[in-house]
């Protein structure tokens, strides 16, 4: 069976907006701008007559939790990081609820999303240490207050060699059963084979227990380039706080660089070092904690198939490109395992 793609992501009523307009005080809407950038959730740039605004729609966080997240903005601002805090609706909540679902008002802020590869290595290393702050700063935050405080201890999850092997062969069916296989499809096949050859010949990396190296906290959870943006050589603003959330902090320096300095030709290591070196500069983060969140993120990426999950599954096409990008680099990065490592602790 073949499900029908979403088609409506990114559409909104007339009657919608104009009534979110009115509940964020914002005037008459006079032009709307879908923005192509982001991938779970649905952002537009809104020009009306009090100014420019970016909406976004969330959809993959409940809304309680994503108002206890920009609940957070103001206290970063007010310590020096660049952040936009939300516009509040007329009931001073930061999520506006309709039938369409939640939806969150910023200030429209300036500057340029720059993939990983093209900032310069002073770019590079000026971002980890953006990132070490905010770890920094969250850390004052987890008062009990503005955040919850940080729990006693922290496991993470593993994913077992059996439940990995079991996702790529119900995949792999639905894969079999679409009615017409398109060249994704024959992809996609081809891809779950050889991820079911890869974990079988890599049993014995599984991560040692689900508690982490290293020291831990609150962090924003999806930093790259797609949330971050530059004006000049400065970084200038972080976006899309949906996912903010305790963990390892070596967890996010780890998925930031993949996702930032990560492709299909494979990492950028020298990049790579200096985001991490900036990083180390600004808080401490050893080694050990560095070596075991990468090789953890090595795992996760061997037995996850989420891209696939939503074509498959839920008959969303917007990962295809996204997957077959994280292939090339899942490969590229197995044959490479201390390589990558060394990349990470070198500063």
């Amino acid at each position: 069976m073949t499900l029908t793609p979403i088609t409506n992501k990114i559409h909104i009523p007339d009657e919608e907006l104009s009534g979110l307009a009115d509940t964020f005080g914002i005037g008459t809407v006079h032009e709307r701008r879908h923005l192509p950038d982001g991938l779970m959730n649905v952002n537009w740039r809104l020009d009306t007559a009090t100014g420019a605004f970016a909406l976004k729609r969330v959809t993959d966080v409940p809304l309680e939790r994503l108002r206890r997240n920009l609940g957070v903005l103001g206290f970063l601002s007010d310590h020096g990081l660049p952040v936009c805090a939300p516009i509040l609706a007329s009931d001073g909540s930061a999520v506006a609820e309709t039938p369409g679902g939640g939806y969150c008002l910023f200030p429209w802020a300036a500057g340029e999303h720059i993939p990983g590869a093209s900032l310069t290595l002073g770019q590079a290393a000026a971002l980890g240490g953006h990132i070490a702050r905010l770890h920094v700063t969250f850390s004052w935050a987890a008062d009990g207050r503005t955040l919850p405080r940080t729990p006693e201890s922290l496991a993470v999850d593993v994913t077992s060699v059996e439940r990995a092997v079991e996702k790529a062969e119900r995949l792999a069916v639905a894969v079999a059963a679409q009615d017409s296989a398109s060249t994704f499809d024959k992809e996609a096949a081809i891809a779950l084979k050889a991820r079911r050859a890869m974990i079988a010949a890599h049993t014995d990396r599984l991560p040692d227990g689900e508690v982490p190296v290293g020291p831990y906290g609150w962090t924003h959870g999806d930093l790259q380039y797609r949330n971050l943006l530059w004006s000049g050589s400065e970084l200038s603003a972080v976006l899309d706080w949906d996912r903010v959330a305790v963990r390892p902090y070596a967890e996010e320096v780890a998925r930031t660089a993949q996702v930032q300095f990560g492709g299909a030709e494979g990492f950028d290591l020298e990049r790579v070092a200096a985001f991490v070196g900036g990083y180390r500069s600004m808080a401490p983060l050893s080694a050990a904690a560095l070596e075991d969140a990468v090789h953890r993120l090595w795992w996760k990426r061997l037995t996850d198939f989420w891209q696939l999950e939503f074509r498959y599954n839920k008959g969303d096409h917007s990962f295809d490109e996204l997957f077959t990008q994280d292939e090339a680099l899942l490969h590229w990065w197995t044959d490479r395992l201390d390589e990558v490592k060394a990349a990470f602790t070198s500063a």
